[in-house]
């Protein structure tokens, strides 16, 4: 069993920060950001996210650093560490259950972007027309077996990284992968900012047409910052745990904000530009990524290789993500239940690949499971989706907030996140201790009553 004095920590502040982003960046970015944002009105949806990661995201993150941090636990521990009444492990544990839920559908639609790199370096792309790329996501979607393989590559990717540790592991790969997404990314948006209409993307993910500002758009967006920080799951709260003493937790909580939304913003001007210079509809939904971005690279100079780069990079934010979700219960697994750690890895990745085969197969209505409904009419897939994000995740958040604003002492949460009073920033952490005590838990509500269809009632 990992004691105190043999636990690993991250090495330096630099390498808090790409880990701690590298757990934060993830499909949420690439994947659900663009089509979200072609579906909620462009700039308006934009100016949403971000009121909503600085109300509720930056504040949510500092709470869940001061639990890691303090206790030096997994997600579970730290409350016992903490001498937390028992009732509080509850956000442990619905950490660990959020982290399998996630993983069962996540693993899966990281299959269908690794499968993705894969076909576009064999030139599977190439003359690629609409129907011609709306089959092969299908197929990559249906399989059977096609996705199935996949998903099981990316686990076994994501079990070597873990039972190499937090240093040699975590801490190396987000240091070495993190650049190099934003690299790539990079040489993406140059060459959509190239394209001719390009302007008319930018002026779709820039341009805030108040009208769009609905209240529905608004719960969204206030449920998509939410699911992209990694927040609510446990991550923050084991990743925390690895901080070194010296580590400014509020500016790390900003500069990973900051950093998430950065990127979130270089995937959809590599989208939107390409998108509108093709005529294709932004509104396109799931399959934005995986049918419209083929279909508009097959078209410009060079598209095949930045069509590898693009999945590339694609690949490398899921698998970062991946990581920190999975080390949640391989943590729990290791300090609550004293095993080593290749084999809380492997119990935990078995138990992904076992539950989550229900995943893929119910993926579409025409896979194998597409028929069977769990919760009213949607199928496994959308289901852990569905607990995960929309409930477990704000109700996760919701109580946290609760804990560190009315049950935790003030004196201590400011004494712990200005390190000992060696960081002069009581100013800012008076504002942060309100939004975590007043604003952040009514967002939270609301995004809960919104996730089990009250505000939908409301907004007719």
């Amino acid at each position: 069993m990992e004691d105190k004095n043999k636990r690993e920590t991250f090495s330096t502040g630099f390498a808090v920060f790409f880990a701690t982003l590298g757990s934060a960046v993830g499909l949420g970015n690439i994947w659900r950001f663009p089509y979200l944002t072609g579906a909620n009105g462009g700039g308006a949806f934009l100016l949403a996210y971000l009121l909503c990661v600085a109300l509720v995201g930056i504040p949510i993150m500092a709470c869940e650093f001061y639990i890691g941090r303090k206790s030096r636990k997994n997600a579970v521990g730290a409350f016992k560490k903490l001498k937390a009444g028992k009732g509080w492990k509850v956000i442990g544990f619905m950490g660990v259950a959020s982290a399998f839920l996630i993983m069962f559908f996540y693993s899966s639609v990281a299959g269908w972007v690794y499968s993705y790199v894969f076909r576009a370096l064999k030139g599977d792309f190439v003359g690629v027309t609409a129907t011609t790329a709306k089959t092969k996501f299908m197929t990559t979607l249906v399989g059977p077996m096609s996705p199935l393989v996949w998903q099981f590559i990316v686990l076994a990717v994501v079990s070597v990284i873990l039972i190499a540790g937090v240093k040699n592991g975590i801490e190396r790969i987000t240091k070495t992968l993190m650049p190099v997404l934003f690299i790539l990314i990079i040489i993406c948006d140059v060459r959509a900012l190239t394209l001719p209409g390009a302007s008319q993307g930018l002026n779709f993910l820039f341009h805030v047409d108040f009208t769009q500002l609905t209240g529905p758009v608004i719960l969204t967006a206030l449920g998509l910052a939410f699911f992209k920080m990694s927040l609510g799951i446990g991550i923050m709260i084991t990743y925390g745990s690895y901080f070194t003493h010296d580590n400014d937790m509020i500016a790390t909580s900003a500069k990973v904000a900051i950093s998430d939304s950065l990127v979130s913003i270089l995937a959809g001007i590599a989208i939107f530009p390409a998108v509108f210079s093709f005529g294709m509809e932004p509104s396109a939904g799931p399959g934005l990524l995986f049918m419209t971005i083929p279909l508009v690279f097959s078209k410009i100079p060079f598209g095949s290789v930045l069509l590898v780069a693009f999945f590339l990079l694609t690949a490398i934010a899921a698998t970062t993500a991946m990581m920190s979700i999975v080390q949640v219960p391989v943590a729990y697994f290791t300090e609550e239940k004293g095993m080593g750690r290749v084999k809380a890895v492997l119990l935990t990745t078995g138990i992904i690949m076992v539950v989550g085969v229900l995943a893929t197969l119910s993926a579409d209505s025409s896979s194998v499971l597409g028929n069977i409904h769990i919760i009213g009419k949607k199928g496994f897939f959308d289901s852990f989706d569905y607990l995960s994000s929309n409930i477990l995740l704000p109700v996760g958040g919701l109580i946290t907030a609760i804990y560190i604003g009315y049950f935790v002492k003030k004196e201590d949460f400011k004494l712990e996140l200005s390190n000992q009073g060696t960081l002069n920033n009581n100013l800012v952490l008076n504002i942060v201790h309100v939004f975590i005590k007043f604003v952040s838990p009514v967002l939270l509500i609301i995004v809960f009553l919104n996730s089990i269809g009250v505000m939908d009632r409301l907004f007719k």
